[in-house]
C-alpha cells in the first residue's frame, strides 16, 4: 500500500471512529456532517469521497462493528463448537455475541437502535473492508454443515436477528422482564424452535 493509500485509510478510519464516537454519545440524529469532519479535522468535501451521507456512514459503522463482534465469537468459540450439533453452534455463537454486548452497552445501544433488516442485510451484501469478514459466506458455510436441510435459512437468520436484538436491548439496558442471564435458557429455547422449524 502506498503513502496516498495509506493516507485515504488513515482520513477514512478517523471518520469513522469520530463518526462512532458521536453516535454512541450525542446520538444519530443530533449528530451532523459538519461536527464529525470537524472532530475529524478534514474538510466537508473529504467526507463524500468515502461516504454518500450520514446514513451510508452509520450503515458502514453498523456493517464494521457487527463483523468485529462475530470475529470476536467466532474466534473464542471454535474449539468448543466442534463437532457439536447445528443448533448448538448457533447457540454458542450468539451467547459470545451477548456476552460480548453486555459488556459495551454504547455499542450495543448503536447497534440495536440502528439496526432493521435492510441495513443487515445491505451490510451482509456489501463487499467487507479489509480488515471484516464476509458474514454471509460464513452463515451459509455453517448451514452447508449441518445435517439436514433448511426451508429457507435467510428467513431463519432474519427471525433469530430480530428476536436476539429485541431481547439484548430490553434485559441487557432495562432488566425488562428479567436479567440477560435469566432470560438466555428461554431465548435459547425459542432459537431452538426457530431452527427446528426450518428444517426440512
Amino acid at each position: 500500500m502506498g503513502k496516498i493509500d495509506i493516507n485515504k485509510q488513515l482520513k477514512e478510519n478517523s471518520l469513522l471512529k469520530t463518526a462512532f464516537e458521536f453516535f454512541t454519545t450525542k446520538g444519530f440524529s443530533k449528530t451532523s456532517i459538519s461536527d464529525i469532519v470537524n472532530k475529524a479535522g478534514v474538510a466537508k468535501g473529504t467526507f463524500y469521497l468515502y461516504f454518500k451521507d450520514k446514513y451510508d456512514i452509520r450503515n458502514r459503522l453498523i456493517a464494521h462493528k457487527s463483523s468485529q463482534i462475530f470475529r470476536t465469537a467466532l474466534e473464542e468459540t471454535k474449539e468448543k463448537t466442534q463437532g457439536i450439533p447445528f443448533d448448538e453452534k448457533i447457540i454458542a455463537i450468539i451467547d459470545n455475541i451477548i456476552d460480548q454486548l453486555t459488556e459495551n452497552q454504547s455499542l450495543m445501544t448503536f447497534i440495536s437502535k440502528n439496526l432493521s433488516w435492510g441495513v443487515f442485510k445491505s451490510a451482509l451484501t456489501a463487499p467487507p473492508a479489509d480488515e471484516d469478514i464476509n458474514f454471509l459466506n460464513i452463515y451459509y458455510e455453517l448451514i452447508e454443515e449441518a445435517p439436514f436441510g433448511l426451508k429457507n435459512p435467510e428467513i431463519m437468520l432474519f427471525m433469530i436477528i430480530e428476536l436476539v436484538s429485541g431481547v439484548c436491548y430490553s434485559s441487557i439496558l432495562y432488566s425488562e422482564p428479567c436479567s440477560i442471564g435469566d432470560m438466555k435458557p428461554y431465548l435459547y429455547d425459542a432459537i431452538r424452535n426457530i431452527i427446528e422449524q426450518n428444517k426440512q
